[in-house]
């Protein structure tokens, strides 16, 4: 019993205070601190991740989660004036609402992954995968939730703080051996709200094909609001790019408050993705035949050539690589 009490701060085997909301929850500490004790690590990466991560110099340290359940509330106003009882053909306006409250969330489920990983001696965190669902006994509460892979670089070299990636293994290791490092894993999320109007009614309603123009606004709105505010966070870290990893769009009606009986439609857009930084650029331009292929290898490439040729459609940049694939093959095709 004393024992347990050292090992959770307590010396005279009181209850310990409640937590304070600050740092990792008492369930995460001592998780942590099992592994530390312990000497093992458990990961979710396949053979071929964990083979791949190794050749890039990394090591996998122990399996790492971050987690916060967070009330969401989900206000919207369509802003909607009355003008188009006026004039019919008016088109409906679509207002674009930030996502404040899920970007404090997802951050907070970060930070506890990103400090899970530091007491694990980690530099980074690869295959993160991020959910976001709601709390099984109230769903206007949603539970947000990152999972993955803490790994530690075996050279002299550490980051100011460590990076988390959606990239598996594999993923990664390509990233790194072509100069590039992962360095946070974002969210982007926007809603657009419109009204249906007279005109949105009858282009709806139409029996020929016909561009509904309120909703086609509402959603470019909402996707261009969630783009942009990835874009946003990745310049704000200082970062080259983004590599995204999924994007979602969910669409629904709602009785509209300003206007009774009456609708509208919200649209909320979700882009999620890793921020990437370049940090050398490599001099050395890479063989582009690793392995020597057996069988008629040159001409499968014969055929995908005259294939890409003959297209109106066909990639220039393709054509280069098979070009210069033929040519390395020489006469041994």
């Amino acid at each position: 019993m004393a024992g347990d009490a050292e090992q959770s701060g307590r010396s005279d085997g009181a209850e310990p205070p409640p937590w304070d909301g600050v740092g990792l929850p008492p369930a995460a500490r001592e998780r942590m601190a099992g592994a530390q004790r312990s000497g093992t690590w458990t990961s979710a990466l396949s053979t071929g991740a964990f083979a791949a991560v190794r050749s890039v110099g990394f090591e996998p340290v122990g399996q790492v989660m971050g987690s916060a359940v967070y009330q969401i509330w989900n206000v919207y106003d369509c802003q909607y004036s009355g003008y188009d009882m006026l004039n019919r053909g008016a088109p409906s306006r679509t207002v674009v609402y930030g996502m404040e409250g899920y970007d404090a969330a997802r951050r907070t489920a970060l930070e506890r992954l990103t400090t899970e990983c530091a007491m694990l001696g980690g530099d980074g965190v690869v295959a993160a995968e991020l959910t976001v669902a709601p709390f099984p006994t109230d769903p206007s509460y949603l539970e947000f939730k990152v999972i993955g892979t803490a790994v530690r670089a075996r050279g002299p070299v550490r980051p100011k703080r460590p990076f988390t990636c959606h990239l598996d293994g594999q993923g990664f290791a390509k990233l790194v051996s072509n100069g590039w490092v992962p360095v946070e894993l974002l969210v982007g999320m926007g809603r657009g709200v419109t009204h249906d109007t007279f005109l949105t009614n009858v282009q709806s309603s139409s029996w020929s094909n016909a561009e509904v123009d309120g909703w086609s606004s509402l959603v470019q709105a909402a996707r261009a609001s969630s783009r942009r505010r990835l874009a946003q966070m990745a310049r704000s870290r200082g970062s080259d790019g983004v590599i995204l990893a999924t994007g979602s769009l969910v669409v629904r009606e709602a009785a509209c408050w300003r206007v009774p009986d009456q609708r509208d439609h919200i649209a909320d857009s979700t882009m999620i993705g890793t921020s990437v930084a370049a940090f050398r650029r490599s001099t050395t331009k890479p063989s582009t035949l690793a392995v020597l292929p057996l069988g008629r290898h040159s001409d499968r490439l014969r055929a995908r050539l005259a294939a890409v040729e003959s297209s109106p459609y066909g990639d220039p940049l393709e054509r280069s690589r098979l070009v210069e694939e033929l040519h390395d093959l020489g006469e041994q095709g």
